[in-house]
């Protein structure tokens, strides 16, 4: 059975009233989105205090006071031919895997960026050199700046840069299946420049240069970085946590030590990464199954993981790849119990957003996928402003618990106006005190966010009491 805001055991309890009048006003919470319509937003006053020590900082928001944001990468070529409108103001940033340059979300695929080295499975073409080890670094590079300045032409915007990069894998005994490949073509590269050697002294060879040439792949993000600053750039479904054995009736979905020790022999990646890409597409086996927050908890949690292996003063964000429909099935959409088991999750845990994948219908839009967006988008605000004082994004004391960052529907409703979404209502100090027993403040670079006190709490309640409504408003006005 699906799981409801309702009834769901993370959800906390939120004040029975809903459209709390105060003083004549109403407080209004809000995801802020770039999408068409005006949000108002409580603010309250930060206070030095000292930073939860067992929590290292992240790297702030891309958008002050939005802890976690969602866009939706869509192939809306068909919408537009048929002139079919989707609602799409929940979302952050609408993006289009079409070659259009100046987008949000920037998706660099293997003929967007650079001279890619791979092959061509069907046909067995070799395309600049098949393997890494014969890739022209050189001219690969010269081409990726002609790429990223045609894609991204601004210096100064904001946004994510994703290259999705996928025939091959850095690490050699990844390269498993139809993969093996390029460890066949290694080894044969090997032992064309050295008759002597054995096969078996050709492999420990060909392993050697092939992971030492799949830096590469840091190669492109250092230019993404140097070029485009204020870009997030990383790699699609990095890191993977490989935690496929959910029909294991003993399944936890933890990463498994191998898994991670793999994914250390990285940290060239994640030192060279200002962003990590996670997937966690859903099949129809983990359709309203409490399996599935486990499969996506677990990768959620390891890309944290590994985003604090460099040791720099700030983690990078972590942005999950989602889609609204099932890998297996894509005329089946994601139910509200899946959209907590993937959104909700990420959420939970401590990403900084989501990254949606694929087409839906305007129908799923509005009547379910909006409403939750919206949902849980402000929950992490409102979350952030009262705990962490603004300065910090709230995460679970217990990754492993059921705790959500949820409104309760008895305390707020979320209000579609005009293509515009609001939640009205406020919470109780009963609500912040439940926040407080769950979650804990991860700062960002640079500020302290130590947790306000059940005290303290009731002291910023009733200061958003007094003043009505926000101290301050940001507005995003309806355009054509």
């Amino acid at each position: 059975m699906a799981r409801s805001l309702t009834s769901h055991p993370g959800v906390p309890p939120f004040c029975s009233r809903s459209n709390l009048a105060l003083g004549g006003q109403h407080i209004f919470l809000s995801f802020l989105s770039l999408s068409r319509y005006t949000a108002i937003l409580i603010m309250l006053p930060t206070t030095p205090r000292l930073a939860p020590a067992h929590l290292p900082h992240t790297v702030g928001p891309l958008f002050e006071h939005q802890p976690f944001i969602v866009t939706w990468n869509i192939p809306d070529l068909v919408c537009k031919r048929y002139n079919i409108s989707l609602d799409t103001s929940a979302f952050k940033g609408v993006a289009t895997p079409a070659k259009v340059p100046g987008q949000f979300l920037s998706l660099f695929y293997t003929d967007r960026l650079g001279l890619y080295p791979h092959i061509d499975l069907k046909s067995r073409k070799e395309f600049y050199g098949g393997i890494p080890q014969r890739a022209n670094l050189k001219a690969s590079l010269e081409k990726a700046r002609a790429d990223i300045n045609y894609y991204i032409p601004s210096m100064t915007n904001r946004g994510l840069a994703v290259i999705d990069w996928e025939e091959w894998r850095p690490l050699w005994d990844r390269n498993w299946g139809t993969k093996r490949i390029y460890q066949t073509l290694s080894v044969a590269h090997v032992m064309q420049a050295n008759l002597s050697l054995s096969v078996q002294q050709a492999t420990v060879k060909a392993k050697q240069q092939f992971q030492v040439r799949a830096n590469l792949m840091s190669g492109m993000l250092a230019l993404g970085r140097a070029m485009r600053p204020n870009y997030l750039w990383g790699f699609y479904l990095f890191p993977n946590c490989y935690n496929y054995g959910w029909k294991d009736q003993h399944y936890t979905g933890q990463c498994s030590k191998e898994v991670r020790r793999q994914n250390d022999e990285l940290l060239w990646l994640w030192e060279s990464s200002t962003a990590l890409y996670p997937s966690v597409y859903l099949q129809t086996s983990l359709a309203d199954n409490p399996k599935a927050a486990l499969m996506v908890r677990n990768r959620v949690q390891e890309a944290l993981r590994v985003s604090a292996l460099p040791g720099w003063s700030a983690t990078a964000p972590v942005f999950v790849y989602m889609r609204p429909v099932f890998v297996d099935d894509n005329k089946r959409f994601l139910s509200q119990g899946d959209l907590i088991s993937t959104v909700g999750e990420s959420v939970a845990v401590g990403a900084s957003g989501a990254v949606l994948w694929g087409a839906t219908l305007s129908f799923y839009l509005t009547s379910t996928l909006n409403p939750y967006i919206t949902n849980v988008t402000t929950a992490a605000q409102l979350c952030s402003d009262f705990l962490c004082r603004g300065n910090g994004r709230c995460v679970r004391k217990n990754y492993k618990s059921s705790h959500y960052l949820h409104l309760n529907p008895e305390s707020f409703r979320v209000v579609n106006t005009q293509k515009r979404y609001f939640v009205l209502g406020s919470p109780s100090l009963a609500d912040l005190k439940s926040l407080s027993r769950r979650f804990n403040c991860q700062c960002y670079k640079g500020l302290k966010c130590t947790p306000r006190t059940y005290k303290e709490l009731a002291k910023a309640l009733m200061f958003s009491v007094k003043r009505g409504i926000a101290m301050h408003c940001s507005v995003i006005m309806l355009t054509s």
